[in-house]
């Protein structure tokens, strides 16, 4: 029984030049097939090619049933379903050139087939009587004809030899298929590896020469689809890649040609110049923002490239400042094709000046060490002013930590997450501290930058600068200083163009300001702006009863930074701070603890390590004595309070802020353990 119906055998023009009897044909590849089955010898290899005869061995080797009539590998409807979807770009792809390749046999009894690279048959077309008498043999999607499962046949010889073949009548191996014939082709993908392949086939006598011939170059059209279709992909990829590095890019980025019309503009560009999501494209630069900018297109239609240059542009009437780096686009023959534009906002560029020069603060209120009364009220004030706009002004003597202050002040603000940037007035001498301030102008002085400077208010724009030593400014700087504080705005030395800056201002001093008035030494006006809010920092000497808890931290801190640890702290070391006045204030002791530290060799803190002029001149302290005690007595109330109420020793040791040794030594010495 053979798959397709047996009819009359016919001669088929060719070319109307000669005619081939297809019936002799099939008789004398009878014989052939007939005398290798019988395993007789002398094969010949004009009626039988030598890729069929090396078929036939291969079969023959394999144990095919040369009688065998149904196919019996055939995968499960999960099996074909997932097999379909690993292969489903070849199918999509090949299905239109398959229909059109049938239409060339429609009603002739022949059927398209396509495979894959494995033998298993992805889809057939054909006519539907056609389909239905062949799936008799399983000759239908899913099922495996290799040649070990069905012999010598167009799908499994052609995914031995890899090239375009046809398979006459008696040339298959099983008896069953004699009456075909198979026109087959490879499928490659881009990449040259085979895939799989095109089978064309129909009863042996309705063969023609130009069968095999539109079979490969139906496979060759699908070859060809499927790298129209990769390159296809790549370029969406491309595209795609393109689109999304362009968006990623924080910089306003615009392309003009050489008219001036804008051939690309990403979303940041729209957005730092407040334009429309909707813009039309290709228009010229000039209609987009306007002739406020004139400034603007002259320096990109005057200059080849420029970089970081600044330029202010108007967008909706609303200036903005840029920094702009210009580039002419080129082809690939090296002509200039226009130019692109990179523009980088003013406050952008200053907040990675300020985070490389590490303009940040990195102290907060939960640094500031102190249990004392009036220290406490400080601090609760400088919490209250730190939610403000206003100016502030720190006073108190050097050392006393006004400092953290205003670091601890700025990171509970909501400017914290701008710069911070902290001058001592009195550390810059007088002729460089307006430029250092305001900044400069290139050429505005002998030996000034080119391309000028910008000054410390521009740096800390966004952000809190701090002033110290506010007193030691000479008095012509602190009327512009004035300005400043009013106008929230300055212009660099040589220059005519007003920037906004804005900036919170701390100012801080150890001088008494309202003397320094009297005497003319500080602008009055100056004084009542930058004292809107004013803290006074009380001295070490006034609260003593700190002394210990500033001893521990200083210890605790220490330990981390030397790798060095303290166990001990002499009892007679805090009596000798607690008779000291001193005068370097917390910034003196911390100094003393640090040197102490170095010295140590056995983990503890004596006396004989305090420096002599310490103890030469001690002169006990109003008081002292009784604070000192209601301080530890404090203290032990609150280690006690927190080890009933089960807190752990990580939580005491980060609320009294000491190290794990302290904490231990305090819980002995206050019979707690």
């Amino acid at each position: 029984m053979t798959l397709l119906k047996e009819k009359k055998p016919k001669k088929i023009p060719v070319e109307n030049t000669q005619t081939i009897n297809y019936d002799e044909k099939f008789q004398r590849s009878m014989k052939e097939w007939e005398k290798f089955i019988d395993g007789r010898p002398n094969i010949d290899s004009t009626i039988i090619p030598d890729e069929i005869l090396d078929s036939w061995n291969r079969c023959k080797r394999s144990g095919v049933n040369p009688g065998k009539a149904v196919i019996n590998d055939v995968l499960t409807a999960d099996q074909l379903k997932e097999m379909q979807n690993r292969n489903k770009e070849l199918i999509t792809i090949s299905r239109p050139f398959m229909r059109h390749l049938y239409k060339f046999v429609e009603g002739s009894e022949f059927i398209v087939v396509l495979f894959n690279h494995e033998g298993y048959l992805l889809e057939i077309i054909g006519d539907e009587n056609v389909i239905n008498h062949v799936t008799r043999g399983n000759f239908v999607a899913g099922a495996y004809w290799g040649e070990e499962s069905a012999g010598t046949n167009g799908v499994g010889t052609l995914l031995k030899v890899q090239k375009p073949i046809q398979i006459f009548g008696c040339q298959h191996y099983c008896r069953n298929f004699h009456k075909e014939t198979a026109s087959a082709a490879p499928i490659l993908n881009p990449e040259g590896e085979f895939i799989g392949g095109l089978v064309m086939t129909g009863r042996y006598d309705k063969v023609n020469p130009h069968t095999l011939g539109m079979t490969v170059a139906a496979a060759m059209a699908i070859e060809n689809e499927l790298r129209i279709n990769k390159a296809l992909i790549e370029a969406h990829v491309a595209n795609s890649y393109q689109k999304t590095v362009i968006s990623s890019i924080p910089e306003a980025l615009i392309a003009i040609d050489n008219d001036g019309r804008i051939s690309l503009m990403n979303d940041n560009a729209k957005k730092m110049l407040s334009l429309r999501v909707r813009w039309d494209e290709h228009k010229e630069i000039r209609d987009v923002l306007g002739e406020k900018n004139n400034h603007f297109f002259k320096l990109i239609e005057n200059n080849e490239t420029l970089t970081d240059t600044e330029v202010r542009i108007f967008s909706n009437n609303e200036a903005n400042d840029f920094t702009m780096t210009c580039n002419p686009i080129l082809s690939g023959s090296g002509e200039i094709m226009g130019k692109i534009i990179i523009l980088n906002e003013i406050k952008r560029a200053k907040m990675l000046v300020t985070n490389m020069i590490g303009a940040k603060a990195n102290l907060r209120f939960e640094d500031i060490c102190g249990l004392n009364v009036k220290f406490l009220e400080t601090v609760r004030q400088a919490r209250m002013v730190s939610q403000s706009i206003s100016n502030v002004l720190l006073l108190g003597e050097s050392g006393t930590g006004k400092d953290i202050f205003a670091q601890a002040i700025h990171n509970a603000s909501k400017r914290r997450s701008g710069p911070y940037v902290a001058i001592n007035c009195a550390a810059i001498p007088r002729d460089l501290i307006t430029s250092e301030l305001f900044g400069y102008e290139e050429g505005s002085f002998t030996g000034s930058r080119r391309g000028g400077n910008q000054g410390k208010f521009e740096l800390a724009d966004g952000g809190t600068i701090f002033l110290d030593e506010i007193a030691e400014t000479p008095l012509e700087l602190q009327a512009v200083l004035l300005r400043v504080v009013e106008d929230k705005s300055i212009i660099r030395i040589g220059g005519s163009r007003i920037r906004p800056v804005d900036v919170r201002i701390i100012v801080a001093t150890n001088r008494d300001l309202k003397e320094e008035v009297r005497k003319g030494n500080f602008r009055e006006d100056l004084y009542f702006r930058a004292n809107v809010f004013s803290l006074k920092v009380i001295p070490l000497r006034e609260r003593p009863d700190d002394i210990p808890l500033l001893v521990d931290s200083f210890v605790n801190k220490y330990s981390k930074l030397m790798d060095k640890s303290i166990d001990r702290i002499d009892d007679k070391v805090i009596d000798a701070f607690m008779k000291y006045s001193w005068p370097g204030n917390v910034r003196e002791l911390q100094n003393v603890i640090e040197r102490m530290m170095n010295f140590s060799h056995n983990g503890e803190l004596t006396v004989d390590l305090i420096p002599e002029d310490i103890l030469r001149f001690q002169s006990p302290l109003s008081n002292a004595g009784e604070e000192f005690e209601a301080a530890k007595d404090l203290e032990r109330q609150m280690i006690e309070k927190m080890v009933r109420m089960n807190f752990s020793k990580n939580d005491i040791m980060k609320k009294l802020k000491i190290s794990r040794s302290t904490l231990y030594r305090k819980m002995e010495r206050y019979d707690l353990m």
